[in-house]
């Protein structure tokens, strides 16, 4: 089914559809990776299909989406407002189809109201995907894109500075005794922390930094899995790019050590919850209707 869809409308429009879906099926509001991994299902999207990268490194899969629900907040489909979580609007909540020649539609008056660049509406689904990322809706404008910016910067450093890197996240995030091990050979091993959750409980825990531009496979995790096993009570894998479906499941699979999966988006969200590496910026939004009443 998916590869039909994609042969058919190989770009973000064949989304909108499954998005809104999604949606429904989780009750109505989700955050971005239950969305896709629901997605995923339904359509039975393949590993090798979530692993496709675009010319600029971005996994091509979460793009797509990512332009999608841009598209369907625009519309007043789904709550823009809700940072962190996608949720149906009333409109939203109403639909019950959205064909494909209405989605192009949709997506025609998104462009023109908001003047969206590309306007050639044959280039909606003809067009290789040349953007990276939609704008961010409620962001200042000095911190659009800083997301992937930040992704950026990280897969630009060199493999010993992201290990480095990794040690000082994890230390900030409460773990003891971060050591980078470096040794090759060691089973994709690079390096081991303790997790103290109490004065009488803590855990090792083994970690492995991917600087990546694609998806984990869930073979690279078995094979982590394996290089642990005995050694530690918990794993940690630390990747720039994203996880497949099948990854994910075999991190929590049952009877075997569990594997905590840090992918691109979730490094981002954990630097911004530490403001490490990153700014804060405080804006405010004008509220004209205050000013009514001194008008006359």
């Amino acid at each position: 089914m998916a590869q039909n869809l994609e042969a058919k409308n190989p770009r973000f429009v064949a989304y909108l559809w499954p998005v809104i879906e999604a949606l429904k099926q989780l009750g109505g509001s989700a955050r971005p990776a239950e969305v896709r991994d629901q997605i995923v299902k339904n359509l039975r999207i393949s590993d090798a299909m979530q692993a496709e990268t675009t010319p600029g490194g971005t996994p091509r899969f979460d793009n797509r989406l990512a332009w999608a629900r841009f598209y369907l907040a625009k519309a007043g489909i789904i709550d823009s407002s809700a940072r962190g979580v996608w949720t149906l609007t009333d409109r939203g909540r109403s639909l019950n189809s959205l064909s494909q020649e209405e989605a192009l539609k949709l997506v025609r008056r998104v462009r023109a109201q908001f003047h969206v660049d590309g306007d050639d509406a044959g280039a909606i689904v003809s067009a290789e995907d040349s953007v990276a990322a939609p704008p961010q809706d409620a962001v200042p404008s000095a911190s659009i894109n800083y997301r992937q910016q930040l992704i950026e910067i990280l897969r630009n450093l060199p493999p010993p500075g992201f290990e480095r890197f990794c040690q000082r996240l994890l230390r900030e995030s409460g773990f003891q005794e971060v050591t980078i091990t470096g040794r090759s050979g060691d089973g994709g091993i690079d390096g081991l922390g303790i997790l103290q959750v109490s004065p009488l409980v803590s855990f090792k825990v083994l970690f492995q930094c991917k600087r990546y531009t694609g998806a984990v496979s869930p073979s690279q995790v078995r094979d982590f899995r394996g290089a642990m096993q005995g050694r530690a009570d918990k794993g940690i894998i630390v990747t720039t790019g994203a996880f497949t479906s099948e990854a994910k499941k075999e991190a929590v699979r049952d009877g075997v050590p569990p594997i905590e999966l840090v992918d691109g988006e979730k490094l981002v969200t954990m630097l911004e919850e530490l403001e490490l590496g990153l700014s804060p910026i405080r804006s405010f939004k004008i509220n004209e209707p205050f000013f009514d009443e001194f008008k006359s």
